[in-house]
């Protein structure tokens, strides 16, 4: 009874904070925000006992991407940011409920489709995988293996931080 409680409480406060987070005109309040979102995933692998995937999401994306977007946007002048104002139009966001209608149905129609909900109903207790075969999984280099992924996504990211300076530094000269 108090996992379902926590549950509850934590998919609150993820709900709220990812619609607030994707609401707000401010986008140092949006990064807080995406934190909270942040958090309360942690919060839930920590309930469901993943503790080290509960760490791994505070660690890695509740402090390192959350503060990567803060200096990201820190770096930005503030002359750019202080002239931010989208007024949202109706016909946009008519626009917008109509796409996520049309996502909504389609996801439904592709789940009775494969007859997910029965198999879901009918699902009896799902075989627990060991730790070896998830780190032999992640840090292998073989086929279905994700070590190389995870060094394309890093040189990538430092791609992206350098070329971010050095727009901000162009900027600051002009």
């Amino acid at each position: 009874m108090a996992n379902l409680v926590m549950f509850c409480i934590l998919a609150v406060v993820i709900i709220g904070s990812a619609i607030m987070c994707v609401t707000t005109k401010r986008i140092m309040r949006a990064a807080t925000f995406l934190l909270f979102v942040l958090f309360g995933v942690a919060g839930i692998y920590f309930l469901l006992d993943y503790t080290f995937l509960g760490a791994a999401q505070i660690s890695i994306y509740a402090g390192g991407i959350t503060m990567m977007y803060i200096f990201a946007i820190q770096l930005v002048s503030k002359r750019t940011l202080q002239g931010i104002e989208e007024h949202v139009k109706g016909n946009r966001v008519l626009g917008g409920a109509l796409i996520t209608l049309i996502g909504f149905a389609t996801v439904v129609v592709i789940f009775f489709k494969n007859q997910l909900f029965d198999r879901m109903a009918t699902m009896t207790e799902i075989p627990e995988v060991p730790m070896e075969t998830i780190g032999t999984a992640l840090l292998g280099s073989e086929k279905y293996q994700y070590v190389l992924p995870f060094e394309f996504i890093s040189v990538f990211l430092l791609a992206c931080i350098i070329g971010g300076i050095m727009i901000a530094r162009k900027e600051d000269k002009q």
